[in-house]
């Protein structure tokens, strides 16, 4: 008779903070022990000489979404979820996004039918805030944090999409009081507005002006000023895919101060720079993202970011937009830079590379790699012991990974819908080979193994990072400013 409904012998198990070899015992989708020799499951996994680590969270991936052009995204909830579980990802948390002229409580409900009919993981949602009025502010947001959607996305950029200063003081005024995580795009709209438009006047449309016009002063800019709001308040702050040297340096700086900032940055920012942009004819477009890719110098700050703890997360900002009309190339040949869907794909991937050239090229542990991957994200968005980590009582969300198996990179091997990736050719050395998400075998010998609607929405908590703010520079003062303007405590 068997104690377990799956057991998981013999592999090497990773967390954040450890490394041991061990058996892993699920019952009902969840771990239930952990130790030499469990008994027998129903379903037993040989594992032996191969790791076994948490699935990966990805918090940060547009999935079904409308972008600021109003160009859908080439992936639905059903080829994204299957693309990320191919790569060792069992969480997505994508965007259900406002757009001006909509209403929270639709949005949510539009995108609640989509995700449960379609997703084979598990999955939550973050908010995109483009119009907080009144009801939005005082009902509706209130209402979304409560039914477990516990983190919200503003923009600084994008005419359709940015918020002013004062609105993203509002924002973080009514996160404080509901405890919710606010997540930033950080960059100077008006420095890339000008930049812009002085480029096409002078006839510079191809892709390589893009990377030109979100110059890296315009990241440093807004990611500064956005942090200054965040420490008026006192209210813990992320932001999102950050790619500059200087950005990172102010991040640093700020959390040095005692600023609580926290920050995310993204593969395209590893192992792309701004000359993939520099293509023959519009080839470049494949590589436009924002932030762009930059150089070298920002590549190996990036790292470095991500080995002192200034870059807490990493996702892949999988933002899936097909060569053609339909994405990035709207008007054909004649498309500029202006007009091509911004961002790349990578939800796949984000992992593999990650593993490849961080764990197997000796500039990461496994423990950094699974902290970075799975660990934090739990922690930043509400998911803290059930996901991101193997421990009895949390979800089974497992990768078994061969490090000793070699790929090379096709768009044809993926599974999204987006026809290209701009890691084409590239060699890893390291693979999930088998996949489980709440104790079902999601992915095994390439092949799917569960049913389109089988995943489940993921009701979250607020966030670890804003119970314990007090590293906030000047504590008290700012105690009193949220008392004066009512925000309590």
């Amino acid at each position: 008779m068997s104690d377990f409904d799956l057991v998981v012998r013999n592999g090497r198990i990773a967390t954040a903070s450890d490394v041991f070899e061990s058996d892993i015992a699920v019952r009902d989708g969840v771990i239930v022990a952990i130790g030499q020799g469990c008994g027998p499951g129903k379903r037993e996994i040989d594992a032996a000489g191969r790791w076994v680590l948490p699935g990966g969270i990805d918090s940060h991936c547009h999935v079904e979404q409308l972008s600021g052009m109003g160009v859908m995204c080439a992936d639905d909830f059903y080829s994204a979820t299957v693309s990320a579980a191919f790569g060792g990802t069992t969480t997505i948390i994508p965007f259900a996004a406002q757009h001006r002229d909509m209403q929270i409580p639709s949005v949510v409900a539009d995108y609640s039918k989509r995700a449960a009919e379609k997703a084979v993981i598990d999955y939550g949602f973050h908010l995109i805030l483009a119009n907080p009025d009144d009801t939005a502010l005082q009902t509706d947001l209130p209402k979304a944090i409560r039914d477990g959607i516990t983190s919200l996305k503003v923009y600084m950029t994008y005419d359709k999409l940015k918020l002013d200063d004062h609105q993203l003081l509002d924002v973080l005024s009514v996160a404080a009081r509901e405890q919710a995580l606010v997540m930033v795009h950080a960059e100077n709209h008006d420095m890339i507005r000008w930049l812009a438009h002085r480029l096409l006047e002078q006839g510079h449309t191809a892709p390589k002006y893009h990377a030109v016009a979100h110059d890296p002063i315009a990241e440093s800019e807004a990611t500064n000023r956005a942090i200054a709001l965040s420490r008026l308040l006192g209210v813990p702050l992320l932001i999102v895919h950050v790619s500059g040297q200087e950005a990172i340096h102010t991040i640093r700086r700020a959390k040095q101060r005692g600023a609580a900032v926290y920050a995310e940055t993204c593969p395209q920012y590893l192992f792309l720079t701004q000359d993939d942009l520099d293509r023959e004819g519009l080839q470049g477009a494949m590589f436009c993202c924002s932030p762009p890719p930059r150089d070298k110098e920002s590549q190996e700050a990036v790292w470095a970011g991500m080995k002192d703890g200034t870059l807490y997360t990493y996702s892949s900002d999988h933002a899936p937009y097909r060569f053609d009309k339909s994405g990035k190339l709207p008007k054909g040949d004649a498309t500029t830079f202006k007009e091509m869907a911004n961002g790349v794909p990578g939800l796949e991937l984000r992992l593999p590379l990650l593993f490849s050239e961080g764990v197997m090229a000796g500039r990461i542990s496994i423990q950094e790699f699974v902290a970075l991957t799975a660990t934090n994200h739990a922690q930043m968005y509400g998911l803290g012991g059930r996901k991101g980590t193997i421990a009895v009582g949390a979800d089974a969300d497992l990768g078994i990974w061969n490090d000793r198996r070699e790929v090379t990179v096709t768009a044809s091997m993926l599974h999204d819908n987006v026809g290209y990736t701009p890691y084409e050719g590239r060699k890893l050395k390291g693979w999930p080979e088998i996949v489980i998400n709440r104790g079902r075998v999601v992915v095994e010998n390439n092949e799917l193994k569960v049913g389109r609607g089988s995943g489940q929405f993921l009701k979250r908590k607020a966030s670890d990072m804003l119970a314990n703010p007090t590293g906030i520079s000047a504590a008290l003062a700012r105690q009193m400013l949220r008392n004066l303007v009512g925000m309590g405590s």
